[in-house]
C-alpha cells in the first residue's frame, strides 16, 4: 500500500511563519505571491500522487538494466515517459532563470516541489535534482557562451546533468584524484575513471552533460590543483564523446536510479571557470545537492508517517491501558490508544515538521542572498545558508532514516513486508547519509570551516535571530515552556561553541566531537523553528494550530532533552575515542 498527500496546509503555514511575503517582494519574484505558489504546489501534489507514485514500486522491483554491448542503461517501464511528463508540467524549469527558459521561482518554492517528488519517487527525483545542481554551477561559474549553449537545453529537459567527482582511489579526499585533462586547441581531452555517478547514463533524453573534476598537466598537487570541465555525452555535431558507462553498481535501494562507472578516454571537455579553481564550481553544485539530500529525510519521513498513521487508525490489537478508553463491544482497541504507538508517531511528526521548516528557512536565506538589494541582507543570507546547509544535510538525513524506521515499527511485522512500502523507503533513504559528503564530513565542515569563518560571524547572526525570537516571546505565556526550552538550549550551544573555538581544542578533538556538536546545533535550530511556528499558532484558533502546539510540546519535552546527553559527549572530547591502539581493534 502506498499512501501520500502533500501536507499543503503545513507548506502554507511554514511560508507564512518564515515571512515569505518579504521574499515575494524581492526583484524577480513578484509573480510568485503566496496564493500563486500554493496553486502551483497543489498541482504538483496531484502530479506526484497520480503520475510519480504509481511507478515507485515498479522502479524498485524492475530496476535499471545495462547493456555491455552498447554501454547503455535502460530505465524501468514508464520512467522515460514520467520524465517527459515532469518536464512538460514545468516542474524541472520552475526554479531556474527566466532568461534561459526557467520559471524564475524562489528556491523555497522549488524546495517544496523537490520534497513532493522525492516522497513519491526518490529514484526518479535524483535525475532532475542533479540537473538542477549543474544548472546552478554553470549559471554562477560558466561563461556567457556556456550559459547560452547549455542552460536552455538543461532547463528545458532536453538534456540532463551529472556530477563526476569520485574515483576508485578517492572519495572524500579529492586531492588524490588522477583524471587528466590535456589541452587540445581551445578544448581539453580528459582520461580517467569515475565511479558512483548517479544517472551517468539513462534513456530519459539523448544527451547527458557531465561536470567532471580533473587535473591539468601543470596542476599543483592536492585539492588546489583541481579544475572542472563540462563533458557532454554527445558533441555538438551529434557524435558520441569519449565518455561511456562501463557498468552499474548493485545497491540496497534506489533501484530505478542508475549508479554508473564512467570511463573517459580522450573525452572532449570545456574548462569551467579558472584553471585549478574547479572546487569552487563543484561546491556550488554540491551545496544545492546537500540541501536537497537533507530534504530526502523529510520527504521519506513524511510518506512513511502518513503510511503509519493510516495503518494505526485501522489496526486493532490489545486493550487500552485506561479502561475508560476501551471501545465497548470490541475484542480489541485501535492501536492509537497505546502510548508507545503515539510516542513513535509524535517522534516522527514533531521532528519532521521542524526539519521541513528549517530546510525552507535555509532556502529563503539563499533567496535573500541571491536577490536582496541591501548588501547587509545579502550577507546575512549567505552566512546563514552556508552555516545551516551542513546541518540540514546531516541531521535531516539521519533523523529522517530513524523516523522511517519508527514508522516501520508502528506497523510491526507488516512494516517489514513489501506490502506497505516502508521497507522500500528505508532502503531508498539510507544512502542519503552518505551522499554529497558523509554526515561526519558535514559536521567537520560546520565546526572546522563555518563556525570560525570571519571571526564567527555566521554563528553570531544565527544566535542573534534565536535570541530575538526568545525576547519577542518573553511575555507569551501560551508558549512559555517552549521559549524557556529554546533559551536553555541556546545557552548550552553557546558554551559548546565557545569551547570548540578555544585553544585547548585540537584537530583530533574536533574530529571526535563534531558530529555530536552538530546534533546539539540542529536540535536548537529545530526548537527555534518551533518557537517561530507556535508564536503564530498560539494566536490562532483551529485544529491545525492546536496540533502545532501539541507537536511542539512533544518536541521540547521528549526530543529536545537529548541535548543534555549530547553535550556530555562533546565535553568528553577525544580521550576515550583515541585511547585504543590500532592493533586493539
Amino acid at each position: 500500500m502506498q499512501t501520500y498527500r502533500a501536507p499543503l496546509e503545513d507548506f502554507r503555514f511554514v511560508l507564512e511563519v518564515l515571512g515569505y511575503d518579504a521574499i515575494h517582494a524581492l526583484p524577480g519574484y513578484e509573480d510568485y505571491d503566496l496564493e500563486t505558489v500554493l496553486s502551483l504546489l497543489s498541482q504538483a501534489d496531484t502530479f506526484c500522487r497520480e503520475v510519480a507514485l504509481p511507478l515507485n514500486r515498479v522502479g524498485d522491483k524492475k530496476g535499471v538494466t545495462y547493456d555491455p554491448a552498447t554501454c547503455t542503461v535502460t530505465s524501468p517501464p514508464g520512467f522515460r515517459e514520467l520524465f517527459r511528463k515532469y518536464v512538460d508540467a514545468g516542474l524541472l524549469s520552475l526554479g531556474h532563470p527566466t532568461e534561459f527558459g526557467g520559471g524564475g521561482a524562489p528556491h523555497a518554492v522549488a524546495l517544496f516541489i523537490n520534497e513532493m517528488v522525492t516522497a513519491t519517487n526518490k529514484s526518479f527525483s535524483m535525475c532532475p535534482g542533479l540537473t538542477q545542481g549543474l544548472i546552478e554551477a554553470i549559471t554562477h561559474h560558466g561563461t556567457d557562451d556556456q550559459r547560452s549553449r547549455y542552460l536552455p537545453k538543461l532547463i528545458g529537459g532536453e538534456w540532463t546533468g551529472t556530477m563526476c567527482l569520485t574515483e576508485p582511489q578517492c572519495g572524500t579526499d579529492l586531492g588524490l584524484l588522477t583524471t587528466k585533462a590535456v589541452p587540445d586547441g581551445d578544448r581539453y581531452r580528459l582520461t580517467g575513471t569515475k565511479i558512483w555517478i548517479t544517472f551517468g547514463d539513462h534513456d530519459y533524453c539523448d544527451n547527458i552533460v557531465h561536470l567532471v573534476l580533473a587535473r591539468l598537466p601543470d596542476a599543483p598537487a592536492g585539492i588546489k590543483g583541481i579544475s572542472v570541465f563540462i563533458v557532454p555525452k554527445l558533441l555538438e555535431d551529434g557524435t558520441r564523446n569519449g565518455i561511456t558507462c562501463t557498468g552499474l553498481e548493485h545497491k540496497m535501494g534506489i533501484h530505478a536510479s542508475p549508479t554508473c562507472v564512467m570511463s573517459l578516454e580522450g573525452a572532449v571537455g570545456e574548462l569551467v571557470g579558472e584553471p585549478h579553481r574547479g572546487m569552487k564550481a563543484m561546491f556550488t553544485m554540491m551545496n544545492v545537492a546537500r540541501l536537497n539530500v537533507g530534504l530526502e529525510g523529510v520527504a521519506l519521513g513524511e510518506i512513511a508517517y502518513q503510511t503509519a498513521v493510516a495503518f494505526a487508525k485501522d489496526r486493532r490489537q490489545g486493550r487500552a491501558m485506561d479502561p475508560e478508553k476501551r471501545e465497548r463491544g470490541a475484542a480489541a482497541d485501535n492501536i492509537l490508544v497505546h502510548p508507545d504507538v503515539r510516542r513513535m508517531l509524535l517522534e516522527v511528526r514533531s521532528t519532521n515538521e521542524a526539519m521541513r521548516s528549517l530546510a525552507v528557512f535555509t532556502a529563503i536565506e539563499i533567496d535573500r542572498a541571491a536577490k536582496h538589494t541591501d548588501p547587509a541582507q545579502r550577507e546575512r543570507g549567505e552566512d546563514l545558508a552556508a552555516l545551516l546547509t551542513p546541518v540540514v544535510k546531516s541531521f535531516c538525513t539521519e533523523r529522517g532514516f530513524l523516523n522511517t524506521s519508527e514508522c516501520m515499527q508502528v506497523l510491526g511485522g507488516s512494516g517489514f513486508t513489501a506490502d506497505w512500502s516502508i521497507e522500500q523507503y528505508l532502503r531508498d533513504l539510507r544512502i542519503a547519509m552518505i551522499y554529497e559528503g558523509t554526515n561526519h564530513i558535514q559536521a567537520l565542515d560546520l565546526v572546522g570551516r563555518k563556525l570560525p569563518a570571519d571571526n564567527g560571524r555566521s554563528y553570531k547572526t544565527f544566535a542573534a535571530l534565536v535570541r530575538a525570537a526568545i525576547d519577542r516571546n518573553a511575555d507569551n505565556t501560551a508558549i512559555a515552556d517552549i521559549v524557556t526550552a529554546l533559551r536553555d538550549s541556546l545557552a548550552t550551544l553557546d558554551q559548546l561553541t565557545q569551547w570548540l573555538g578555544s585553544r585547548e581544542v585540537d584537530g583530533e578533538v574536533v574530529g571526535a566531537v563534531s558530529s555530536a556538536y552538530l546534533n546539539v546545533f540542529a536540535l536548537t535550530a529545530l526548537c527555534h523553528q518551533w518557537v517561530l511556528q507556535t508564536e503564530i499558532a498560539s494566536k490562532r484558533e483551529g485544529r491545525f494550530y492546536e496540533g502545532k502546539l501539541k507537536s511542539a510540546r512533544y518536541f521540547v519535552h521528549h526530543v529536545l532533552p537529548r541535548i543534555e546527553s549530547l553535550a556530555k559527549v562533546v565535553r568528553a572530547g577525544k580521550r576515550h575515542i583515541m585511547a585504543m591502539s590500532a592493533d586493539e581493534f
